[in-house]
């Protein structure tokens, strides 16, 4: 049985072991993807940002050889651990996507408790920081030359007109803002447009759905995460699993989570996995103990399901999608696909 296999290179060039896809999966592997290829972490890339209070940290991930690298934005949810959920989190998906040939740029947004952050309740904005999340991706896509200057590995390789966002949890509300939904400022209660044009694709994963779907509570605490999905017309992958219940936040069970694709022009594609819950077979970080999901044949499916579509959406023609899709319409224990 062949493995899929990523090597890490430190700045210095040292090799150390990436993550090895183990015999614990067997039919996720029917979803293809290339051979995996050596990657490159540059980690800490710094951006000044007056305004912000903080300057903007972030963790710049890609393949080690290539040109023309397409650029995937990732945006973090919430969650209690002090490091995973910030640049340094989410590495099954970071490492996957960038030993398949994605540059994966990972803000440290103010809202995370990792990084040495610890913001205190009287900050603005506490204690999503939801306007902050959204302009730290404006500020990166501002910046991209000043990131490369940072990281000379990846200096003239990445490619600014091939760029996706992809959010998790709470960070699906930050990417679908990106993507086109419209908000509401939660201080004046102006409706906000804040899609960015330079964004051309998205996966939602998780994320939050509608505010008539929020539990009283939460509305009140987290008004800022209404949004009306009905502007979002940027192609987009949403994915929820089908046992992702927080009655402390929805009333809505589990499904609450598909409706950016249900109240949306541009979600596209829609993929439920049965039996996943909040961090669809642990996306947050290896061996991370706040997981409610740990199952990697699951974790292989959100791997490789989203590097297909977001594959096929920044390389127009690529089959990568069409045959994920395929593959898990003959494998229905994997999955669920719905497109429009």
């Amino acid at each position: 049985m062949v493995l899929d296999r990523s090597v890490l290179v430190d700045q210095d060039d040292r090799p150390h072991s990436g993550f090895v896809t183990n015999n614990c999966v067997q039919l996720a592997r029917r979803i293809p993807v290339p051979d995996a290829v050596p990657t490159v972490a540059v980690n800490p890339v710094t951006l000044p940002a007056p305004d912000r209070g903080l300057p903007l940290q972030l963790r710049v991930t890609a393949p080690l050889h290539g040109d023309a690298v397409a650029i995937v934005l990732l945006s973090h949810g919430g969650g209690s651990s002090h490091y995973l959920v910030s640049k340094d989190g989410y590495s099954p998906l970071v490492d996957f996507y960038a030993s398949h040939g994605f540059a994966v740029i990972q803000p440290t947004h103010l809202s995370s408790p990792g990084g040495g952050l610890g913001l205190d309740t009287g900050a603005p904005g506490h204690p999503l920081f939801w306007r902050s999340r959204i302009d730290d991706f404006t500020l990166i896509l501002d910046n991209l030359n000043a990131i490369e200057a940072q990281a000379p590995v990846v200096a003239g390789r990445l490619d600014p007109t091939r760029i996706a966002v992809v959010g998790h949890s709470a960070g699906g509300n930050t990417a679908s803002v990106l993507l086109g939904a419209r908000a509401t400022d939660p201080a004046s209660g102006t409706v906000l447009d804040l899609r960015d044009p330079r964004i051309s694709a998205g996966v939602l994963l998780a994320s939050t759905g509608s505010a008539e779907g929020m539990t009283d509570t939460m509305r009140e605490r987290y008004s800022e995460l209404a949004a009306d999905f009905a502007h979002l017309t940027t192609p987009t992958l949403v994915v929820y699993g089908d046992e992702d219940d927080n009655p402390a936040a929805t009333t809505r069970g589990a499904d609450w989570h598909a409706e950016p694709y249900h109240r949306s022009p541009g979600a596209d594609a829609l993929l439920t996995l049965p039996g996943a819950k909040h961090y669809l077979g642990g996306i947050m970080g290896y061996s991370l103990a706040e997981t409610d999901d740990e199952d990697p044949e699951r974790l292989a499916v959100t791997q490789r399901a989203t590097w297909a579509y977001l594959r096929s959406a920044l390389h127009d023609g690529d089959p990568a999608w069409q045959q994920a899709s395929e593959a898990i319409h003959s494998n229905p224990s994997l999955g669920q696909v719905r497109t429009k």
